[in-house]
């Protein structure tokens, strides 16, 4: 190929450059033009609609056709429809019809793959028509070949026209279409010239927009999805500023794909749909679940309704609005890089000068360390230290590292004494959040031990507090703890930041929580992008000093006071920081329960991909192609693997998406044929057709042929 590898490092140099969003640090809309689907609009000035996908065999039109309500009645605004062959794209007209005469009008959409036919057909019966470039009239076939310009240019022609007919059929039949690229579907010659990255992702996108664009069609959705989320979230970033560089304005539709199930697939799809969100980006939205598919609309709902109550904060007045926080921002957002950061050894001497068994260590290479908080009152402490021995012998990988406790009166001091003498072998480092009732008297009286950074002192202060602040430094440093300072990167800038970058950075962390003052304003700076401030304002003073990511109420967009929705607050704030390459530590603090506190913080990080605890699992949501029941295989192989850390296992329908959808995992579980199941090891299919009830079997067999097989009862205990 000719000058391949200094176009593709000058396109990527190119991108980084340009911007992506209003602002990092509030959240404003991106504008985008509407586009209707049928009697539904995306886009422009519309709320953020919500999509799902049928699983039935779409030429079971009665049972499509029930779902389809069903999804409807939940909130479901599109719904998508597979269209693997002709017959089934036939059936989409008998199934629209049926939801007529239900009085159901919810607009469809046909998912279309390879078989141009059967997008012309479709486009006869649906609103919208999903073409996946990869798949549509193109090669993956995962072969290696170099393009000269030309040869490349001559693709380019056969790709206009194949695409051409369908274009031309959804402008006359006034049919809206989806470009949707996915990461592990790119075609072996967007492959062979940017590699599996997300600008190949954004270019396999515009080539066929750019096609839709020669004759002026432009009813287009755009969508860039992958099952890791910083993949996606890069992917989209980046067609966002590509487009805008452009004259480009198509709405997007945002999803992490084959997110899996359970509480993993909702922290994957909040820290990918979440984050870009919360930069204004996007405009209708799928969450995929391996479950029924129901269950993916309040997941989508929740998410939409933050970003609705984010953004109306942020609407554009005449004026031009000033813009919070710094007027730079030192982080590369078309890639991950972890800001640097010192390491500081925690716990790493007892009094007898031996080695802690509980030591660890933040910062640097060390992965990011989880703190949870208890809602135990301190003076029952008895049974604070029941409940966490029981969890530490219990647990294998999700050992509780840091504890947090409020102090709020000088008793809680001495009971944190008593519990401190309990846990001390137990637990890496405790963590003591101060009340401003707390002052440095109450903690000499107290004669904390002195374990060296065994403790983090924090106390929430302001620019006015300059003077305490570096006492408060000063006798951590005396008394080997650590000081957490927790304040709003403003008032950093200020005296208080001033005075304490004089002292260094010994002992010092940094952290942050909104404040009423910034969550009111005019165009307040949202929890990310206070952290973002932090950072570019610890950049300047405090260089290298880790940073604590806190996950409390005050640091959420629109709490709710349940489980589910403190999940998708704390991944949408740690994964995007986790993702930006922002966070040292992570707490959970709003939620009660300890045993499900301790589990979502890992969770966090694994679905961030900063720190690996346990299996990787990818997984199809489902649809008409499937098969094979995949929830039940999906749940099936989960409890015989779940335990393998840093194996990735891809669990998949259908070999139509399957090789590509699969292109980061170690092993591949794919629907070859009704009840027979194809085996892969990375992207090599090794074992074709093995009977559905032997291939869990066969599955494990690899995993251990390979070397990557744990037996449960052998794996090391902390």
């Amino acid at each position: 190929m000719d000058n391949t590898a200094q176009e593709k490092t000058q396109s990527q140099s190119q991108s980084q450059s340009l911007p992506y969003c209003t602002s990092r640090y509030y959240a404003q809309r991106i504008p985008t033009r509407e586009v209707r689907i049928g009697n539904t609009a995306v886009g422009g000035e519309n709320p953020i609609r919500i999509q799902s996908m049928t699983t039935t065999p779409t030429q079971d039109i009665q049972a499509t056709v029930k779902q389809s309500l069903a999804l409807a009645e939940a909130g479901c605004e599109i719904v998508r429809i597979t269209a693997p062959n002709k017959k089934a794209a036939q059936a989409l007209g008998p199934i629209a019809q049926a939801l007529k005469d239900a009085q159901c009008h919810v607009p469809l959409v046909a998912d279309i793959h390879f078989l141009p036919s059967t997008a012309m057909e479709a486009a006869k019966h649906v609103d919208k028509v999903r073409i996946n470039p990869g798949n549509y009239a193109d090669n993956k076939k995962f072969a290696v070949k170099e393009y000269t310009d030309s040869a490349y240019a001559q693709e380019l022609e056969r790709l206009h026209e194949a695409f051409t007919p369908i274009v031309l059929r959804c402008k006359e039949l006034g049919r809206a279409m989806r470009i949707g690229t996915n990461h592990g579907s790119l075609s072996d010659r967007i492959m062979n010239r940017y590699g599996d990255t997300p600008l190949g992702m954004v270019e396999s996108a515009l080539e066929f927009i750019r096609i839709a664009q020669s004759h002026n069609y432009h009813d287009i959705c755009l969508s860039l999805k992958a099952s890791n989320p910083k993949v996606m979230i890069e992917a989209y970033r980046l067609a966002v500023a590509k487009m805008q560089s452009h004259d480009m304005d198509y709405p997007l539709h945002l999803g992490v794909t084959e997110a899996g199930d359970g509480e993993d697939a909702r922290i994957k799809s909040a820290i990918g749909i979440g984050s870009l969100l919360n930069d204004g980006i996007g405009d209708t939205i799928r969450v995929s679940l391996t479950e029924d598919p129901i269950h993916e609309i309040p997941v989508a709902q929740a998410l939409a309704d933050k970003a609705m109550k984010l953004w109306a904060r942020n609407t554009p007045t005449q004026e031009s609005p000033s813009k919070p926080g710094p007027d730079t921002d030192a982080i590369d957002p078309f890639s991950y890089t972890r800001n640097p950061s010192h390491a500081i050894e925690l716990n790493s001497l007892k009094n007898n000068d031996k080695p802690s068994p509980s030591s660890c260590a933040i910062g640097a290479t060390h992965p990011p360390r989880i703190i949870i908080k208890s809602h135990h009152p301190l003076e029952d402490y008895t049974t604070l230290i029941q409940t966490i021995c029981k969890h530490q012998i219990q647990a294998k990988e999700n050992k509780l590292e840091g504890l947090l406790l409020d102090i709020q009166t000088p008793a809680d001091l001495e009971h944190f004494a008593k519990l401190y003498e309990a846990l001390q072998s137990v637990i890496p480092f405790f963590v003591l959040d101060l009340s401003s009732e707390i002052d440095l008297q109450h903690l000499e009286t107290a004669k904390l031990p002195t374990t060296k950074n065994a403790i983090i002192l924090t106390q929430k202060l302001d620019k006015t507090d300059a003077h305490y602040a570096t006492q408060l430094l000063q006798y951590c440093r005396d008394h080997q703890h650590i000081f957490a300072l927790n304040a709003h990167p403003q008032d950093i800038q200020s005296e208080i930041g001033l005075i304490l970058s004089k002292m260094g950075t010994q002992n010092l962390i940094l952290t942050t929580q909104t404040d009423q003052k910034s969550a009111h304003s005019d165009h307040p700076i949202h929890p990310t992008g206070q952290y973002r401030a932090l950072l570019q304002t610890a950049k300047t003073q405090f260089p290298q000093v880790p940073i604590w990511i806190r996950n409390t109420h005050a640091n959420s967009i629109a709490p709710e006071d349940y489980f589910s929705d403190r999940l998708l607050e704390s991944s949408i704030l740690t994964g995007n920081l986790l993702c930006d390459g922002i966070g040292d530590l992570i707490s959970i603090e709003d939620e009660p329960n300890l045993e499900q506190a301790i589990p979502l913080a890992y969770n966090l990080l694994q679905g961030a991909r900063a720190r690996i605890t346990k299996t990787e699992f990818v997984a199809c949501p489902s649809c008409g192609r499937t098969l094979f029941d995949l929830q039940t295989v999906t749940q099936s192989i989960r409890a015989k693997t779940d335990h393998l850390k840093g194996v990735t296992i891809a669990i998949m329908g259908c070999i139509v998406n399957g090789p590509g959808e699969m292109a980061d995992a170690d092993f591949g579980y794919v629907g070859g044929a009704p009840d027979k199941i194809n085996l892969y090891i990375g992207k090599t299919c090794v074992e074709y057709n093995v009977p559905a009830d032997q291939a869990l079997d066969r599955l494990i067999h690899l995993i251990k042929q390979e070397g990557k097989w744990v037996d449960p009862d052998k794996m090391q205990k902390y």
